[in-house]
């Protein structure tokens, strides 16, 4: 049987690229809040956002990846689907880590 904190340290497990990049979330499908990652891995992101966003929630999200991070010609849109796993405050804006479920790439 998988523990709470084995589970913890199994999600963590991937590796986090620290990547600022402009996010769209939209919360229970209705609000859309702007934001920014601080990281992303594999599973998950970190975002910084300006709204409530409790543990549990389904959000939707799109990251903008700039064509020079990923070395293309043309920007890429990463359309994701997730929930929220942790939510704390940080200074003015809520920091806000969430699993990805799905994700699908939008070459534009």
């Amino acid at each position: 049987m998988t523990t709470m904190a084995q589970r913890s340290v199994e999600l963590r497990s991937s590796v986090r690229f620290p990547l600022k990049l402009a996010v769209d979330v939209k919360a229970d499908k209705t609000r859309d809040v702007h934001g920014e990652t601080k990281d992303i891995s594999a599973g998950g992101v970190m975002l910084y956002v300006h709204a409530d966003m409790p543990v549990g929630s389904r959000i939707d999200f799109d990251i903008a990846m700039p064509a020079a991070i990923l070395g293309t010609a043309a920007d890429v849109t990463v359309k994701c689907a997730g929930r929220v796993v942790r939510s704390s405050q940080e200074g003015d804006r809520k920091a806000v880590a969430a699993v990805i479920d799905e994700y699908q790439f939008d070459r534009g």
